[in-house]
């Protein structure tokens, strides 16, 4: 989107459903008033609503629900995360294409899609990513080793937590990458890492989030176990100001996780896990655990306490809850 029509949409949306006149827009932007017609025909032809009164001006009536970078970067927080923003309609993975831009990417860039028809989640399950939902993907390039990769998902899963949280809902992190509300899953994480030497060259955080999502979209299935924010809230989320806010909480993390101890990470992610207390059956690729979640290392591992005392140490397995806190 050119600047000239950014400063358009932020002039309208400014002037709160009053009319602008195209000589004043055309004044402010520095073009003739048929340029300011042609950027409005432009605008409309993308989703944007806006009404034009003779002698009166225009005025934007509404904003298409799409996540447009410069949509996104018009009330944008943070300064790292986000500042380069690659968006598609549609893909077949948000963390394909972010692997595949990484190598020449800034830290902080973002890959957002309206749609992934390729989208999965964990062990290769497969992710439903219809329109409405948030998927994106952060190249993160921190200098870091890769024994400590992993806590960027314990990262990413604080901020998202805290985002929803503000929406008024409470969302709980499910080891070691779901999002939950009311036990259900919103949210999953997806990390990514390439690594040379054991030294982290970039880190893709997958995000898939269940906007504003009809469940009808889920098999019967699926919507035993899912939720979506729209569900929850009971009317949409406005998905431009949420990635907004995601973003801030992400790159405020992001800062902690590289500049203060990771044991005040640790003790938040915490104080907002489903999961810890819990009897649970972890299934990794060699053995089932079963016992109580009594907490968590600094690397990322599940503590699994059994009947007897004994603890097992899982960095990443299937977690099933067996019985209630």
């Amino acid at each position: 989107m050119s600047n000239k029509r950014l400063e358009i949409i932020k002039i309208l949306k400014d002037s709160e459903g009053k009319a602008v006149s195209g000589e004043e827009l055309g004044n402010r932007l520095g073009i003739s008033r048929t340029m300011v017609w042609k950027y409005i025909r432009s605008l409309a032809k993308d989703g944007y609503e806006i009404e034009s009164s003779p002698k009166i001006g225009y005025t934007l009536k509404s904003a298409p629900d799409r996540l447009y970078p410069d949509t996104i970067r018009m009330g944008l927080r943070s300064s790292l995360i986000g500042q380069h923003i690659h968006y598609f309609d549609e893909l077949r993975s948000t963390n394909i294409t972010a692997k595949e831009l990484a190598h020449d990417a800034d830290d902080g860039t973002i890959v957002v899609a309206e749609v992934q028809k390729g989208g999965r989640g964990r062990l290769g399950r497969e992710w439903l990513s219809p329109r409405g939902g948030i998927w994106m993907s952060v190249i993160l390039k921190p200098t870091i080793s890769l024994a400590h990769a992993s806590r960027l998902t314990l990262v990413a899963g604080i901020a998202i937590s805290k985002a929803m949280r503000k929406l008024g809902v409470d969302a709980r992190i499910k080891w070691p990458n779901d999002i939950l509300i009311n036990g259900k899953k919103v949210c999953g994480i997806l990390t990514e890492v390439n690594a040379e030497m054991e030294q982290v060259d970039y880190i893709v955080v997958g995000i898939g989030i269940n906007a504003n999502v009809d469940m009808d979209e889920f098999s019967d299935d699926v919507r035993g176990i899912a939720t979506t924010l729209l569900s929850e809230l009971g009317e949409p989320i406005d998905r431009v100001s949420f990635i907004q806010d995601v973003l801030l909480e992400l790159e405020q993390e992001y800062i902690r996780f590289r500049t203060q101890p990771f044991s005040g990470i640790l003790d938040e992610w915490t104080s907002l896990s489903d999961t810890i207390g819990r009897q649970v059956t972890v299934t990794t690729p060699s053995k089932m655990i079963e016992g109580k979640a009594v907490g968590m290392t600094e690397d990322g591992a599940l503590v699994v306490e059994d009947a007897d005392g004994k603890r097992e140490y899982v960095m990443a397995g299937l977690c099933i809850y067996t019985r209630a806190k």
